[in-house]
C-alpha cells in the first residue's frame, strides 16, 4: 500500500489521471530524507479535504518531489458526522484519544475544558495545545490513509458547548446512565460524543448539559478511561451507521 502524504495547500479537486502533482515543504523533505522514497515508487498525496491521488514518483529532490496521477479517489464527507468532545486530561490520555478517534473515523474534534480537567489550556498554551492535537490528528490520518483530516476546534468550556454544537445531537458518555449507546435510536443528525476527564463529568455540568438537550448514555457495564471511551463509542457508532 502506498504511503500517504498530506499537502493541505494542494489544489487536488480538479486533478485528473495523467496530471503531474508536486509535493513540497516538510512532507516532501520527510518523503525524501526520512522515508527514502525512490523514483518509480508509488505514493499517495492527499489534500485532507476528500481527494487522494496515487501514482509513481517522477522526480525527487531535497525540497520537492513530483508524481504522475495514476489513480484518484474523491470521498464525500461521511454523514451523519461524528464529533468527539474530549475533555482535557493529564498526561497524554487526551492525546491518545485524539489519535485513536482519528484512526477510527471521527470527523471533528472539540477540546473540552471540563470542570474536573486537571490540564488547563490558558493564554498562549491554548493555541499551542490545539495545534498539538491538530498535528496528532493529521499524523493519524496519514497512518490510516484517510481522505479527510478532522478539524480541531479551540478549547471550549461547558457553557459554550451547546452553542458550538447547535444542530448536533449531544451524547454524554456517563457510566450511570440508564440508556445504552448500542440501543439508542439514531437519525440523520450529527452525533457529538462528550467524554469527561479522569474524575468524570461533574454533576453540575451533567445537569447543565442535560438541560440544554444533551442525552446521557453508557457504553457498557464497565468504566473506561478517558483515553478509550471516545474511540470505543466511535467504533460502535461506525458499525451501527454502516461506515464499516
Amino acid at each position: 500500500m502506498a504511503s500517504l502524504y498530506l499537502d493541505e495547500g494542494a489544489e487536488l479537486a480538479a486533478v485528473a489521471a495523467g496530471d503531474v502533482v508536486r509535493l513540497g515543504g516538510p512532507e516532501a523533505r520527510h518523503a525524501v530524507q526520512v522515508a527514502r522514497v525512490r523514483l518509480g515508487e508509488r505514493i499517495s498525496i492527499g489534500d485532507g479535504r476528500g481527494t487522494v491521488v496515487t501514482g509513481p514518483v517522477l522526480e525527487s529532490g531535497q525540497g520537492e518531489l513530483t508524481m504522475e496521477v495514476a489513480e484518484l479517489a474523491r470521498e464525500q464527507p461521511a454523514t451523519p458526522a461524528l464529533v468527539l468532545v474530549q475533555a482535557l486530561a493529564k498526561g497524554d490520555r487526551d492525546e491518545l484519544a485524539v489519535q485513536a478517534a482519528t484512526e477510527l473515523g471521527v470527523d471533528r474534534i472539540v477540546p473540552w475544558a471540563a470542570a474536573r480537567s486537571v490540564s488547563r489550556w490558558e493564554g498562549a498554551k491554548a493555541e499551542k495545545g490545539r495545534q498539538r492535537w491538530a498535528t496528532i490528528a493529521r499524523e493519524a490520518s496519514k497512518q490510516s490513509i484517510r481522505a479527510w483530516v478532522p478539524e480541531v476546534e479551540a478549547a471550549t468550556p461547558t457553557a459554550r458547548l451547546p452553542e458550538l454544537l447547535a444542530g448536533t445531537r449531544l451524547l454524554v458518555l456517563e457510566p450511570t446512565a440508564e440508556r445504552g449507546l448500542a440501543q439508542l435510536e439514531l437519525d440523520e443528525r450529527p452525533l457529538a460524543l462528550l467524554v469527561g476527564p479522569e474524575g468524570g463529568v461533574a454533576p453540575e455540568e451533567l445537569a447543565r448539559l442535560t438541560a440544554a438537550g444533551a442525552e446521557p448514555v453508557r457504553l457498557g457495564p464497565t468504566v473506561l478511561r478517558t483515553s478509550t471511551a471516545g474511540p470505543a463509542a466511535i467504533a460502535l457508532l461506525s458499525a451501527r451507521l454502516g461506515r464499516w
